[in-house]
């Protein structure tokens, strides 16, 4: 772990209580943005979550590492664009040497299994749900979020993981009962979105 990772507690884990209702929302944020920011508010809200947990990854296995930003850099960033207090801003899956959602989501399902978590993901991440490591674990650990993201809609509600999930998912009027239905269990989320994407911000950022 880097001097700046201890000094900061870039991979310290957030606070919590029994009985919390916890938003589980990870990726590189290679950089964070507004449109990040929007999901996190929104899936907060309707979800009516305690508290949401931003997670930042040491790296997507499924990306190219070559403009990754070091990780430290990462969490710094997006702890400083973040302004709300119930949305905390983590790395420590690097620490615990994690490199996949599976491995992350069985470890605060054992190590704190009298909160209630639900994972977030964008319609772009179900899309390619299937590609992922372990995914029907992923989807029998713990309910899934997911929201709308600008031209994902119709690929990711048609995807092999969509359909294979399907018996699961509730309407979007119930996305309260989320976080306390057993899964597998998801809702779709339609909502304000943000056409901002981190890999067209690195390519701008270059020129």
């Amino acid at each position: 772990m880097t001097a700046i990772a201890r000094i900061s507690g870039v991979t310290s884990l957030p606070h919590s209580a029994a009985g919390m209702r916890i938003g589980l929302f990870g990726g590189s944020f290679n950089p964070i943005h507004q449109g990040h920011v929007l999901v996190m508010e929104e899936t907060l809200r309707r979800l009516e979550l305690d508290a949401l947990w931003v997670l930042v990854t040491p790296g997507n296995p499924l990306k190219s590492h070559a403009e990754l930003a070091p990780l430290s850099e990462r969490v710094l960033n997006a702890r400083e664009m973040i302004k709300n207090p119930r949305i905390k801003v983590t790395g420590f899956e690097d620490e615990k040497n994690f490199r996949f959602t599976w491995q992350t989501l069985a470890f605060l399902k054992t190590t704190l299994p009298d909160r209630r978590f639900v994972w977030i993901m964008g319609a772009d991440s179900l899309a390619d749900f299937h590609r992922w490591e372990r995914w029907h674990d992923i989807a029998r650990l713990m309910p899934i979020a997911v929201y709308a993201r600008p031209g994902s809609s119709r690929r990711a509600l048609a995807s092999r993981a969509a359909l294979a999930l399907a018996p699961g998912r509730i309407d979007g009027e119930d996305a309260p009962t989320l976080a306390g239905l057993r899964p597998p269990a998801w809702v779709y989320l339609h909502g304000r979105q943000s056409s901002l994407s981190s890999s067209a911000i690195r390519a701008e950022r270059k020129n």
